[in-house]
């Protein structure tokens, strides 16, 4: 079911999270939900659930709720997820490393199929088998490879040159980890990830936790 309208990016953003709760729905062979225990379960208002699916299409019957394997089926092919995309990683540090025996991409259809540094010591020694290249290898790779994504975990000041040279190569997507915020003149794809930033927001929900708590004491000492 092809999208009818220009969906909002905070709907897009939406779309994960009702993917993977609903694959746990499949997980515990429940068939079908409603808006209202969906909404229970993801902590969204019912009417955000049937506005944010609506977007797409009817998906839901009324009085009868989501059919919960076809729209688990219906939120991948919107995602793109049996498109099978291949990836590579630039950058093998401590980021790229783990990212890279991250399984759970390729059981989302994102196939790691290279990796690149220009750090000699690891250079030829593999992750997961998948062998370590070196920088100079990456053009004749992506001319040799459907390379479809290129995340990248490089420091902050290589980022531009970086980014610059696989946007060249014609690569459709970049999942960029550095610091900075990208943006190039090329017909690419950018998701920036800030990961420091979801700990901060983290911080602060503590942080009004703390004071939240610190009111109420204050409060009930002073009776």
């Amino acid at each position: 079911m092809g999208v009818q309208k220009k969906v909002s990016i905070a709907v897009i953003r939406r779309l994960p999270r009702y993917y993977r709760y609903l694959a746990d729905l499949l997980r515990m062979d429940i068939t079908r939900v409603s808006s209202k225990e969906l909404s229970a379960r993801m902590g969204i208002t019912a009417s955000q659930i049937r506005q944010d699916l609506n977007c797409f299409g009817g998906f839901g019957q009324q009085g009868y709720g989501y059919n919960v394997e076809a729209l688990y089926k219906e939120i991948g092919e919107i995602l793109g997820l049996s498109n099978n995309y291949q990836t590579i990683i630039i950058g093998a540090g401590h980021m790229g490393k783990a990212l890279a025996n991250y399984t759970n991409f390729e059981k989302r259809g994102f196939k790691l199929i290279g990796i690149f540094d220009v750090n000699p010591e690891i250079i030829g020694t593999k992750i997961r088998g998948i062998e370590i290249m070196h920088m100079d290898r990456l053009e004749e790779f992506v001319s040799n490879n459907k390379v479809d994504i290129a995340i990248l975990t490089v420091p902050y000041d290589q980022t531009p040159s970086v980014a610059d040279r696989v946007a060249r190569l014609g690569i459709k997507g970049l999942w960029n980890f550095s610091p900075m915020d990208l943006k190039l003149p090329y017909d690419v794809i950018i998701e920036n990830v800030h990961l420091s930033d979801s700990l901060m927001v983290l911080g602060y929900k503590i942080n009004e936790k703390l004071k939240a708590e610190k009111g109420a004491k204050k409060t009930k000492n002073s009776k």
